[in-house]
Order: structure tokens, then sequence, then C-alpha cells
């Protein structure tokens, strides 16, 4: 059901959470720790924003697994950014192919997830029927995951430009609204795991939600301090100032400092404000 990673704050090189930690995210693409399934060898995605350069973040994907991409292991002790994704596949829904990966690019948002819903064929239509034609338009794969993030871009563009991070929490609730019509239309009874990401380079916004509450969501940690560094291997979250903040979000802990991971509540979801201030709020959809 994948793996996946997001970080907000100090400029750093994506080496840091991909290769470095000892459950480092290319661990984590052939023995996932915190699910069932320890293999996520469909593909993978890592997304960057340098905000100098354009506010529109740069992605690389590919099919292959995230283990054995020389490529990947070239770029990553070279891209330092302050704001970055990483994603590796467990394919569900939709065929091994660049257009299913994530990171899912939308002008200047990049979108994460780990989960699926059951029978997805089924509310894919309905789904769709309503979206406007850019957001129609803009999905190119055939992923719940990216059918799913245009719904909820449909939301979210209706609330203008300057929207916050609460606006992003109101479309992703709006969206799970939807989405449950759906699935109730359809008379689907498995629960939908959705473990989403939301980032675009100022902001992001994690949701932790299972539309069955009675049963138990994926795993979704977050991280909080002034600057994450490793060392051998060894990898830890530095205490805050309020001068310099980090926030990272992952589906797995890349460490075993258990006091640098926090859980975000069942149907929860974790605000990262452009001055990275944190809050968590329900969600009551």
């Amino acid at each position: 059901m994948c793996r996946l990673l997001a970080y907000l704050g100090r400029p750093i090189l994506m080496d840091k959470f991909l290769y470095e930690p000892k459950n480092s995210m290319i661990k984590q693409s052939f023995s996932a720790k915190e699910i069932e399934e320890p293999l996520n060898g469909d593909g993978f995605g890592v997304g960057w924003y340098h905000k100098e350069i354009s506010p529109d973040p740069a992605t690389f994907v590919s099919i292959y697994p995230a283990w054995n991409n020389r490529n990947l292991r070239y770029l990553a002790p070279k891209v330092k950014s302050e704001c970055l994704v990483a994603h590796v596949r467990a394919a569900s829904e939709g065929d091994v192919s660049e257009a299913n990966c994530h990171p899912f690019h939308y002008h200047n948002y990049l979108m994460l997830h780990n989960g699926g819903v059951e029978e997805f064929i089924k509310i894919k239509r309905r789904l769709t029927s309503s979206l406007h034609e850019d957001r129609y338009r803009w999905i190119k794969g055939q992923t719940d995951s990216e059918h799913l993030f245009a719904v909820f871009l449909d939301k979210l563009a209706t609330r203008g430009a300057n929207f916050d991070a609460e606006d992003v929490a109101d479309s992703f609730e709006e969206m799970i609204i939807d989405m449950k019509a759906a699935m109730h239309e359809a008379e689907i009874t498995d629960p939908a795991y959705l473990n989403m990401v939301f980032v675009d380079g100022e902001r992001m916004v994690g949701l932790r939600y299972i539309s069955n509450p009675s049963d138990k969501p994926l795993t979704l940690y977050y991280s909080e301090g002034s600057r994450y560094v490793c060392e051998d291997g060894m990898c830890h979250m530095l205490p805050a100032t309020p001068e310099e903040k980090s926030v990272m979000i992952v589906s797995e802990k890349l460490t075993e400092f258990a006091e640098d991971w926090k859980p975000i509540p069942d149907n929860h979801m974790i605000l990262v404000k452009k001055d990275l201030s944190v809050s968590l709020r329900k969600v009551t959809a």
C-alpha cells in the first residue's frame, strides 16, 4: 500500500531521507516494517521546490524499483530544498506506469497517497462526471489516488488563490463526503484508506483517515524540530527554536527515536501553516 514522506522547513538534502536513515525510504521500498506488505517495488517518485527559480516543483518518477535506480542514487545527494516529498509504490489500482506514480503534480501543488478504495471502478465515473473540465483533463493515470485528488482540487479551486491550510483541510473533508456518497450508492462496504498529503512549497496538510471508524487507519506520523541530522545512519530531529523549524510527515518512522515521531490520531489531519506552526484537526465528514 505504498510509503510516503513530506518535508517542509530548513533546506535539506534529499539523501537525508532517501538513503541515510536506517529505515530510509529506499529501505522501505523493499522492507517496510509498519504495513502487512513489505515490498513497494512498483515505481517511485520524488518532488522538490526551488522557489527562487520557479513556484512550480520539479518531479522525478520511474516505474523501476527505487532500490535499483542509479539516477536516483546520483540525484539524491545533490538536491537540496526547503520542501520535498518522496513516495514508493505498491500498485493496487492502475498499471505500473509513470502516469500512475506519485507525487501527482498540478500547477504548484504536489500530492501523495498511501491507501486505497476497494472496487474503485464502481465509483470512478460518478466522481469524474462532476469535475471541472480543467481537472478532468489533468488526470493522466488510472489510480483512485489521482481521481480523488482531482475531486479535492475542484473543492480547493472554489477557495480562490489566497487559500490557507484550513481551506486545504476543508477541501479534503468535502472530497471525503463525495467519495462516501459514491461508495454508498455503489454499495461498497469495504473501508477506504486515505493517508494523503498536500504540499505547495509553503504549507503542508496530511490526512489520516479510514471510512469505517471501527477499523484502524494506516500509520501516519509527524515530527517537528529545528534540524534533521544524520550521522552513520543515526538520524534525529533536533529540538526546535522559534526562528528555525522543520516539519515532516511520514507513513513509517525513519528512525528508532520514539520521541521524534508523534502519531497523527485516527481520522485527523495535520495542518502545517506558512509559519510552520502545527495543529491537528478532527475529520468530521
